[in-house]
């Protein structure tokens, strides 16, 4: 049965949108099918998403959208040949126009103490109509034809990776996602604002500017700053002045620097480094270690082939000293102009 709640908000009804490091019941992701996400390239794709799933499918439960009986029957033996745990993976015949999972799956929400959990089935219109997504919008919708669960739906466009909570009232975003006008022209930022507290159950929202160079998202956060406890934000910084995203990140890194706690206190600020530039065909890309992917036991951290990388998992592995650090190596997977987290989308436990 799938109850929806049309006139009441997640908030109004004591649901909240957990931190990313609390306890999931499962990681989704949409099957990468699509050659031309990833051109020339996308017979080494599946192998690095199989990799993955082999990771944290020794830990927890992977939840997997693949097209069909014969798209299934395919990624099974390749899971089954990297040494996944196939009794952790559920498949779901939910056909995608792309892998971006973060962004056309749905946000849960729990409620504490009811034990329930509920989905909000944002609008996805593809980061501004710029690929076709008439199936990726419609994936919230199709899980609820096989876990039927309360649902909200706020009509409004939001993708997940351009969210950031830290589980204890506060949302961080950018103005250069949120406020476009090719996402919800029809709102304004306090309107904006509005939606994430209520939908979210938060108390602040906090601004942060512009995202990288080669984000196609307009600049979602999780390429720029992330919480890894609820007072503590790691931000990519670029040391090179003559590189187009150091002005960017400092500003970003000044605005983090100033803003508060729902206690009015200063949040932990530590900086991750930057890649060398990955570029393709003259096209600089989204290459940024702070899209990693926090599961229950393990976070994954996206590496590029670069000097920065083991330092990128030195200073998160201080982030997260009770789980292991995972690199995947990313310098492929990025050419389709996303990682790790953007693939991906928690579910929480209840």
């Amino acid at each position: 049965m799938i109850t929806l709640f049309p006139e009441s908000t997640p908030a109004q009804l004591g649901y909240r949108m957990p931190a990313e490091w609390e306890r999931q019941e499962a990681i989704w992701f949409s099957w990468p099918h699509s050659e031309d996400t990833w051109p020339e390239i996308f017979l080494h794709i599946p192998h690095v998403f199989a990799e993955i799933v082999f990771h944290i499918s020794q830990y927890q439960t992977v939840k997997i959208n693949v097209l069909d009986d014969a798209h299934e029957a395919k990624v099974r033996n390749m899971l089954e040949k990297k040494g996944a745990i196939l009794e952790a993976c559920k498949f779901y015949h939910i056909p995608t126009n792309d892998a971006w999972c973060r962004d056309h799956g749905p946000t849960f929400v729990i409620k504490e103490g009811k034990k329930e959990k509920a989905l909000i089935n944002w609008n996805f219109n593809s980061w501004g109509s710029k690929y076709p997504y008439k199936l990726d919008n419609a994936v919230p919708e199709n899980i609820l034809r096989y876990e039927p669960q309360i649902c909200f739906k706020p009509d409004i466009v939001m993708e997940g990776g351009s969210i950031e909570v830290n589980g204890s009232g506060t949302v961080l975003t950018t103005k250069a996602c949120l406020l476009n006008k090719n996402r919800n022209p029809h709102l304004n930022q306090e309107q904006i604002e509005d939606y994430l507290k209520s939908y979210l159950n938060v108390k602040q929202v906090l601004w942060l500017e512009d995202g990288i160079l080669g984000d196609d998202t307009d600049g979602h956060i999780d390429d720029l700053s992330r919480f890894v406890n609820e007072n503590t934000i790691v931000t990519i910084i670029e040391d090179d002045t003559s590189d187009g995203n150091y002005l960017l990140l400092k500003e970003n890194l000044q605005l983090l620097k100033s803003m508060k706690n729902l206690d009015g206190k200063p949040f932990n600020i530590i900086t991750l480094p930057m890649p060398k530039p990955v570029v393709l065909q003259g096209i600089r890309l989204p290459a940024s270690y702070a899209n990693f992917l926090i599961t229950n036991e393990i976070v994954l951290v996206p590496t590029f082939n670069d000097p920065n990388d083991q330092k990128a998992l030195d200073i998160l592995q201080t982030c997260f000293p009770t789980r292991k650090i995972v690199r995947i190596n990313c310098r492929e997977l990025v050419l389709g102009l996303g990682t790790l987290h953007c693939i991906s989308q928690q579910e929480p436990a209840v």
